[in-house]
């Protein structure tokens, strides 16, 4: 249970380095490449927009996801034998929970399922995005053609031979380490979000109310109540949705 509480407070600090660093390169390192390249920097204008937007909606949705926590039912000396969710990390009842997230340091429920969703889909598509610029200023940095999918696995034991010999900079370095990071975030919470698409599709427990015959719902149905009917207004920017 201590290493689970340690984890707790670690993981959202891991998550906002994350951020901050992919948020110093993006700024400082691959936004005035691409701008200097072009006498019109469309390429640079287009990056910026898709950097603001996720780096909007993967805030925005972090902070709901915390702010709507489902909210606690009370602790009583029947508490784990009850049939409500009982969250030893938080160490309180939970309606409807169904999920601890260790990243947000709080319960995922029926509250803030679609800004967990949400976030993980906005966080993975960050991820892809900020891969695909580094990859740009890697290569013209250091000359390298990633057409042979075989460059992606040789980056790295030559970027710490250079970096050894003095011949690479520490931001390149950088640079070449967080294309890995990006890379395997970037692919855990696409799995997380495509996990959770299909356990609403399955219509969860934690959503399911015990008057509902769940034969007669179908999985838009269960989309709908996770998403609300505006589910694309809730994609482009990051909101609650209305009851």
């Amino acid at each position: 249970m201590v290493l689970l509480q340690l984890l707790n407070l670690m993981a959202p600090c891991y998550f906002l380095c994350l951020l901050a660093v992919t948020f110093s390169l993006q700024l400082f390192f691959f936004l005035p490449g691409m701008c200097e390249e072009h006498s019109l920097p469309l390429s640079g204008l287009l990056h910026s927009f898709f950097f603001v937007f996720f780096l909007v909606n993967v805030i925005g949705n972090y902070f709901l996801i915390i702010w709507n926590s489902p909210a606690s039912s009370g602790i009583n000396a029947d508490a784990e034998m009850s049939n409500k969710q009982f969250c030893r990390i938080c160490t309180r009842m939970m309606w409807e929970q169904e999920h601890h997230c260790f990243f947000t340091g709080t319960c995922i429920g029926r509250s803030n399922l679609r800004s967990f969703v949400l976030f993980c889909l906005h966080a993975s598509c960050s991820c892809f995005h900020a891969l695909v610029a580094g990859v740009g200023y890697i290569s013209h940095n250091f000359s390298l053609s990633f057409s042979n999918p075989l460059t992606f696995l040789r980056l790295l034991p030559l970027s710490v031979t250079r970096f050894f010999s003095g011949s690479l900079l520490s931001s390149e370095m950088l640079a070449v380490l967080m294309l890995y990071l990006w890379f395997g975030v970037g692919l855990a919470c696409g799995a997380f979000c495509c996990h959770q698409l299909l356990l609403i599709s399955r219509r969860p427990v934690c959503h399911q109310s015990p008057s509902e015959d769940s034969s007669s719902i179908n999985w838009i149905d269960n989309m709908t109540s996770v998403f609300g009917k505006r589910w694309l207004m809730a994609i482009l920017y990051p909101s609650t949705k209305g009851k």
